[in-house]
């Protein structure tokens, strides 16, 4: 070898040697200008939008560089009273919504429960979600996102009622935030406001269910999806928006650091993101995740892993 200057030392495998890349490489280190407002109207207590979380996490984790990002809250239960709540699915009274959530959680494989609501049902979704518009505004939309999820596992699968102060106080503590002040901050008046200035924009983009995704160019124009739907659905949603034939996905996180992120994982998320079969997973966590990295429970027929940090 006459002393090649293009030489390197291989990250992954240690060996130095000559560079395989003869050329001068052009690189672009500029994320795509969002161009699209994604709008997800969702509430803390809609089944159907906690089913999806599976295909929605990894349509943001793969495409999110494509879009400006917006959850607003849609307002699915101010107080029950005598009349029908969701006459479509049957639900006249707190009892009623039991049965239809346990079929939601069968179907799509993330887990619920719902004895709370023949026990301790509850009683309305507007305070977990003026606790959700709180830490919107004073914290960022990230920990306002951690609070939902947080709560949506307390209620659904562990039968907490997130209605409840000091439920919602509890969970707020857990994101490290003051659960105590944010809580009698979203009790305020200023916290319905923020509130109602959700459910008019809900008014105006026209969902009239949860979840609905709209995802809307500059140009306002776009495409609206209501109910839950597979992975390429959003992804040829967006391809629509943008009027593209093909996007660049980022790669997938990795199994570590989305534990690590979310704390928790269903079984069924996990299959999801990586595009996995259920009986595939148990070897594919031994592989991505040291023994002394996670714990494996059981709950409502379903596995889930959560960290051991």
């Amino acid at each position: 070898m006459k002393n090649p200057t293009n030489m390197m030392c291989d990250l992954e495998t240690g060996v130095c040697g000559v560079a395989d890349n003869e050329e001068m490489e052009v690189i672009d280190f500029n994320q795509p200008e969002k161009l699209i407002h994604l709008y997800y109207v969702t509430d803390p207590i809609c089944s159907h939008c906690w089913a999806i979380e599976p295909v929605f996490r990894r349509f943001l984790a793969q495409y999110g560089d494509y879009f400006n990002f917006h959850t607003v809250m849609g307002g699915l239960l101010e107080k029950w009273h005598d009349g029908p709540i969701d006459p479509a699915n049957g639900i006249y009274k707190p009892a009623d919504v039991a049965g239809h959530w346990r079929e939601v959680g069968e179907h799509s494989r993330m887990p619920i429960d719902g004895r709370l609501m023949i026990d301790n049902p509850v009683q309305s979704s507007y305070s977990p979600s003026r606790v959700f518009k709180v830490i919107q505004k004073n914290q960022h939309d990230a920990l306002a996102t951690d609070f939902l999820r947080r709560a949506r596992e307390a209620l659904f699968v562990f039968n907490r009622n997130i209605s409840d102060t000091s439920v919602l106080i509890d969970i707020v503590n857990s994101l490290g935030l003051d659960g105590q002040a944010i809580v009698n901050e979203a009790e305020q008046p200023s916290g319905q406001q923020l509130l109602n200035e959700d459910f008019a924009l809900a008014a105006n983009l026209g969902a009239r269910g949860f979840p609905t995704v709209l995802m809307i160019n500059e140009e306002n124009k776009g495409v609206k999806i209501v109910g839950g739907r597979p992975f390429e659905y959003y992804v040829e949603g967006l391809k629509k928006v943008l009027n593209v034939e093909e996007l660049q996905p980022k790669p997938l996180p990795s199994l570590s650091s989305l534990l690590e992120k979310e704390k928790l994982l269903f079984s069924k998320e996990i299959e999801v993101m990586y595009a996995i079969e259920q009986s595939d997973v148990a070897s594919f966590i031994a592989k991505e995740l040291a023994p002394e990295q996670y714990q494996t429970q059981e709950i409502l027929g379903e596995f889930y892993f959560t960290t051991t940090k």
